[in-house]
């Protein structure tokens, strides 16, 4: 009997796209995406930052980078953006969009987050859970914070959305150096 070699690229291609010798039970064009995260339920009154240390230099990191990338998931789609918001208020590491963009829509879905940052010489990776806080004294602290955002949010709008951080864990990295790990 004679062996057929398929290169790995076309087999590849042959299973994701489900041709006639693809078997549907393996397939990863029909397997299931995980499901998303359950919401997260916390109290944005009494959840505090166990390592408030830790989570100031994540803050430091971020507000002196001035811009930091967040990665969403949209169904199986990654995605990712620039942000450039970050709060501390009552304890706890905000962050601001709007709740008419997919990127809120991506994270009431989903609110497991990686935020990234580059300064030039070293790096950061967040891992987090957002959740919403819906309180004025939240989004007020956050325009006060940025009030260039003011022309676009208003914290009594029922547009803008502050969430705070939860669940985190950030690896700092520089190149030659190892990653040093936080949890706030």
């Amino acid at each position: 009997m004679k062996k057929i070699i398929i290169p790995a690229l076309l087999l590849a291609a042959c299973m994701t796209s489900c041709c006639s010798n693809c078997d549907p039970n393996k397939c990863p064009a029909q397997t299931k995406a995980e499901e998303p995260a359950a919401v997260v339920s916390v109290d944005p009154v009494s959840y505090q930052s166990q390592n408030p240390a830790e989570m100031r230099e994540v803050y430091d990191f971020l507000k002196a980078c001035q811009t930091y990338y967040i990665a969403t998931v949209d169904g199986d789609q990654p995605r990712v953006r620039p942000f450039g918001t970050i709060n501390i208020f009552e304890g706890k590491l905000y962050i601001q969009t709007g709740h008419k963009k997919n990127v809120a829509k991506q994270i009431a879905a989903n609110p497991k987050v990686e935020i990234c940052a580059f300064d030039g010489k070293a790096w950061v990776r967040v891992e987090a859970t957002l959740v919403e806080d819906t309180r004025i004294e939240a989004k007020k602290s956050m325009l006060d914070a940025y009030p260039q955002l003011r022309s676009m949010y208003d914290e009594k709008d029922e547009n803008t959305a502050v969430y705070f951080m939860t669940n985190a864990k950030a690896d700092f990295n520089s190149f030659g150096d190892a990653v040093r790990t936080v949890n706030f």
